[in-house]
């Protein structure tokens, strides 16, 4: 059965669109510093106080898909193809992010640009730790709160930044994941 959305919902939808992409646009035209949430407001036709209804703070405007990256997170947990194991997963899932889905040059450039938003993103970013924890416990039957699913969990996301930062992304995500999966024994 298909969801219907109504009329609220849908003009809620739409004022948050865009307002992150009137947001989006300007820190790209004209520099993250060089414009302020007023600016962001009009171009989006709403009021700073209707601005701030829907994003907590400057920063968070750049950053609007934060719920579909954590169902993406758990779904690729919980969707993972028969034979895949959850690290096979979380690997295979963080690579379609960089490669396929992944941000845009220029939207890397704007984020590593401002050191304000680098931490954002960061902090943003882990904030999926619990729920990634809570769905590698439960495809594992590990009880919830178990320290290796929160641990898996935290180096899977933090694997992210180096996996971006690495020239061959591919084979620092073979590496980190193959780490994850056997230990840290070399021998």
């Amino acid at each position: 059965m298909t969801e219907v959305i109504g009329r609220r919902e849908r003009k809620k939808a739409q004022t948050r669109k865009a307002l992150a992409d009137a947001a989006l646009e300007l820190f790209l035209e004209r520099g993250y510093d060089q414009v302020g949430v007023k600016e962001v407001a009009d171009a989006a036709d709403v009021s700073v106080t209707t601005l701030f209804k829907y994003f907590p703070s400057k920063e968070a405007l750049v950053f609007d898909q934060d719920e579909d990256v954590e169902a993406a997170l758990v779904g690729a947990v919980h969707g993972r193809p028969p034979g895949y194991t959850v690290v096979d997963a979380l690997r295979e899932h963080l690579l379609r992010i960089v490669s396929h889905g992944g941000p845009s040059d220029e939207f890397i450039r704007l984020i590593e640009s401002e050191p304000v938003l680098r931490d954002y993103a960061r902090r943003m970013w882990m904030r999926h730790e619990t729920a990634l924890t809570r769905a590698i416990a439960e495809e594992t039957g590990a009880p919830e709160g178990d320290v290796a699913c929160a641990a898996l969990a935290r180096f899977a996301l933090a694997s992210r930044e180096l996996i971006l930062a690495d020239q061959h992304p591919r084979r620092a995500a073979e590496e980190i994941f193959a780490r994850l999966e056997r230990g840290w024994r070399t021998e």
